[in-house]
């Protein structure tokens, strides 16, 4: 592996500098978000109208989750390696592309295949505004900036619900502005960033990067994610087709494990995720997206479905949820930054978000609104205090050179437990609605038959019917966000065993800077005093700590 050219280290940008940058940045996460919730609340219109199946509204959401987890660590090291600003604009332009084709598309298997185009801009934007965003901040001071991270969150999973209602409900807009919409501001960011975003670039002779080890891991979280989605319902648990996906799944796993290990650019660098931190962070993010992902998806179509609420109706009864993840991730944000502790914050959001799902998961079609809002109210500050800032404390221990792979590798591993709780919790949920709505009909002495088409499809069916369906969704969804609450017990786990560490207030740890001082002198012929300057800073600094 060749060493980085020697390079000036840039200005430390000003507050109005790094504001203005930050400006676009969020602008980038607001959209790719977006694209996310606007769609979330508006699927079970978009499924009904294209005759899909609860298998293929997972489906929509699986898929756009699997590309951005396999392209997410792909994004990540391409960050370490070239210009970051350029391969935020490359993202934005791939995930517009998507959202034209998904807004075009005829049938629910052409809206899946766009939504999994998508998913590959989608996981360059979640990696590298993560990236960016520590170039230019030190964790110390990042702790204040993730508040707006956590408002633009808040936003876009408030605003994308009410506006994707609205836009199903407007006829003469109609459900394919969903996609649409996302367009003019990608646009807007695209230009933004252009005149707003400055970023060194660390250039390198030689550059490799790990295209068989990033083939191997897509190729073996795909067969797994696959067999997911499928098992009891298409084959058995216990047939060849479970033999061949899992085996081969499991296989292509370790042929990529065994490629990172050791090639020159690693995708996945080991070295990070053995770290105690990162290792930890990564099993937290794991559990947290399984449990987020794999729950609040289900929450629209519970509202609609379960409740018999429309769309609109349905974004503003998540308004509870995405306050909480507002005001819990501005206020732990400031305290992070104030004492430079991160871990006690994380340990309390994963208890909560625990407490949360564990109410959710109570529910049935007549719970109570009030009961309903405080319990997402919890879930919201759980994952506001939990999610950046399993990030940051990875960011804080890693130097600038590899800030790229270390916040690509927490988000591969949240997109990862996110596709895998999405697929998992919705074959459950397919399951048991299939079985409570066969047991209702035959019941109420109406033909198993009846319902024609697809059960997500309300209004082709007759209005007794409408009542069993309403009422298996309703009941089945409390099941979910149990598991959800079960799963996300291994977050708190993970949390009480991270190191307690101060963050530290520069943006490169001094070892780094030392040793990259070092090269320096070495390419440069500097005199030998440098080097105890540097020394004398790097003390400094952990004095400061």
């Amino acid at each position: 592996m060749s060493a980085p050219t020697a390079t000036a280290e840039a200005a430390p940008m000003s507050r109005r500098q790094t504001l203005e940058a930050l400006s676009g940045l969020l602008l980038v996460l607001f959209v790719a978000m977006l694209s996310g919730t606007v769609v979330s609340i508006a699927l079970p219109k978009i499924i009904g109208a294209l005759n899909g199946s609860q298998t293929q509204y997972t489906w929509v959401v699986t898929a756009t989750l699997l590309t951005a987890t396999a392209s997410t660590p792909i994004w990540g090291k391409l960050a370490d390696l070239f210009n970051k600003k350029l391969l935020i604009q490359v993202a934005i332009v791939v995930f517009l592309l998507g959202s034209v084709l998904a807004g075009l598309a005829q049938s629910a298997g052409q809206l899946i295949a766009a939504r999994a185009f998508q998913g590959i801009g989608v996981g360059g934007l979640q990696a590298l505004v993560q990236v960016a965003i520590a170039a230019m901040i030190p964790p110390r001071e990042r702790g204040r900036y993730n508040g707006y991270l956590g408002g633009v969150m808040a936003v876009a999973t408030v605003g994308g619900p009410l506006l994707g209602g609205l836009i199903v409900d407007t006829s003469w807009l109609g459900w394919r502005w969903c996609f649409f919409v996302g367009v003019p501001v990608a646009v807007v960011a695209l230009i933004l960033l252009q005149a707003t975003l400055h970023l060194p670039t660390a250039r390198r002779d030689n550059v490799k990067i790990d295209y068989l080890g990033a083939s191997l891991i897509a190729a073996g979280v795909s067969v797994l994610l696959i067999w997911i989605s499928f098992v009891d319902s298409s084959f058995a648990w216990l047939s060849w087709q479970t033999a061949a996906m899992v085996g081969g799944g499991l296989l292509l796993l370790a042929l990529a494990t065994w490629v990172e290990s050791r090639a020159a650019e690693p995708v996945v660098p080991l070295k990070i995720v053995r770290e105690r931190t990162t290792a930890l962070a990564i099993l937290g993010s794991l559990a947290v997206g399984m449990a987020m992902f794999g729950g609040s998806v289900f929450l629209g179509q519970y509202f609609q479905i379960g409740r018999g609420y429309s769309p609109t109706e349905a974004g503003l009864l998540t308004i509870p949820m995405m306050a909480g993840v507002l005001l819990s991730s501005i206020v732990a944000g400031r305290m992070i930054t104030r004492s430079g502790r991160v871990k006690p914050y994380i340990v309390a959001g994963s208890i909560i978000l625990v407490a949360g799902f564990a109410l959710l998961g109570t529910i049935d079609h007549e719970t109570p609104l009030l009961l309903l809002g405080a319990a997402m109210f919890v879930v919201g500050v759980g994952v506001g205090m939990t999610m950046q800032n399993l990030v940051l404390a990875v960011q804080n221990t890693v130097p600038l050179r590899d800030i790229g792979a270390a916040s690509s590798s927490v988000a591969f591993f949240r997109s990862l437990g996110g596709t895998i709780g999405v697929s998992v919790l919705g074959a459950i949920l397919a399951r048991r609605v299939s079985e409570r709505i066969t047991h209702d009909l035959a019941a109420a002495g109406i033909p198993t038959g009846s319902g024609g088409g697809s059960t997500l499809n309300l209004e082709a069916l007759p209005a007794p019917v409408q009542h069993i369906v309403r009422a298996a969704y309703g009941d089945a969804t409390g099941h979910i966000f149990f598991i959800s609450a079960a799963i996300a017990v291994v977050g708190i786990i993970a949390a009480l065993l991270l190191k307690p560490v101060l963050l530290r207030s520069s943006l490169d740890l001094p070892d780094a800077a030392r040793s990259a001082a070092v090269a320096a002198d070495a390419v440069d012929g500097a005199p030998a005093f440098d080097q105890v300057t540097v020394d004398m800073a790097g003390r400094g600094e952990s004095a400061r700590r």
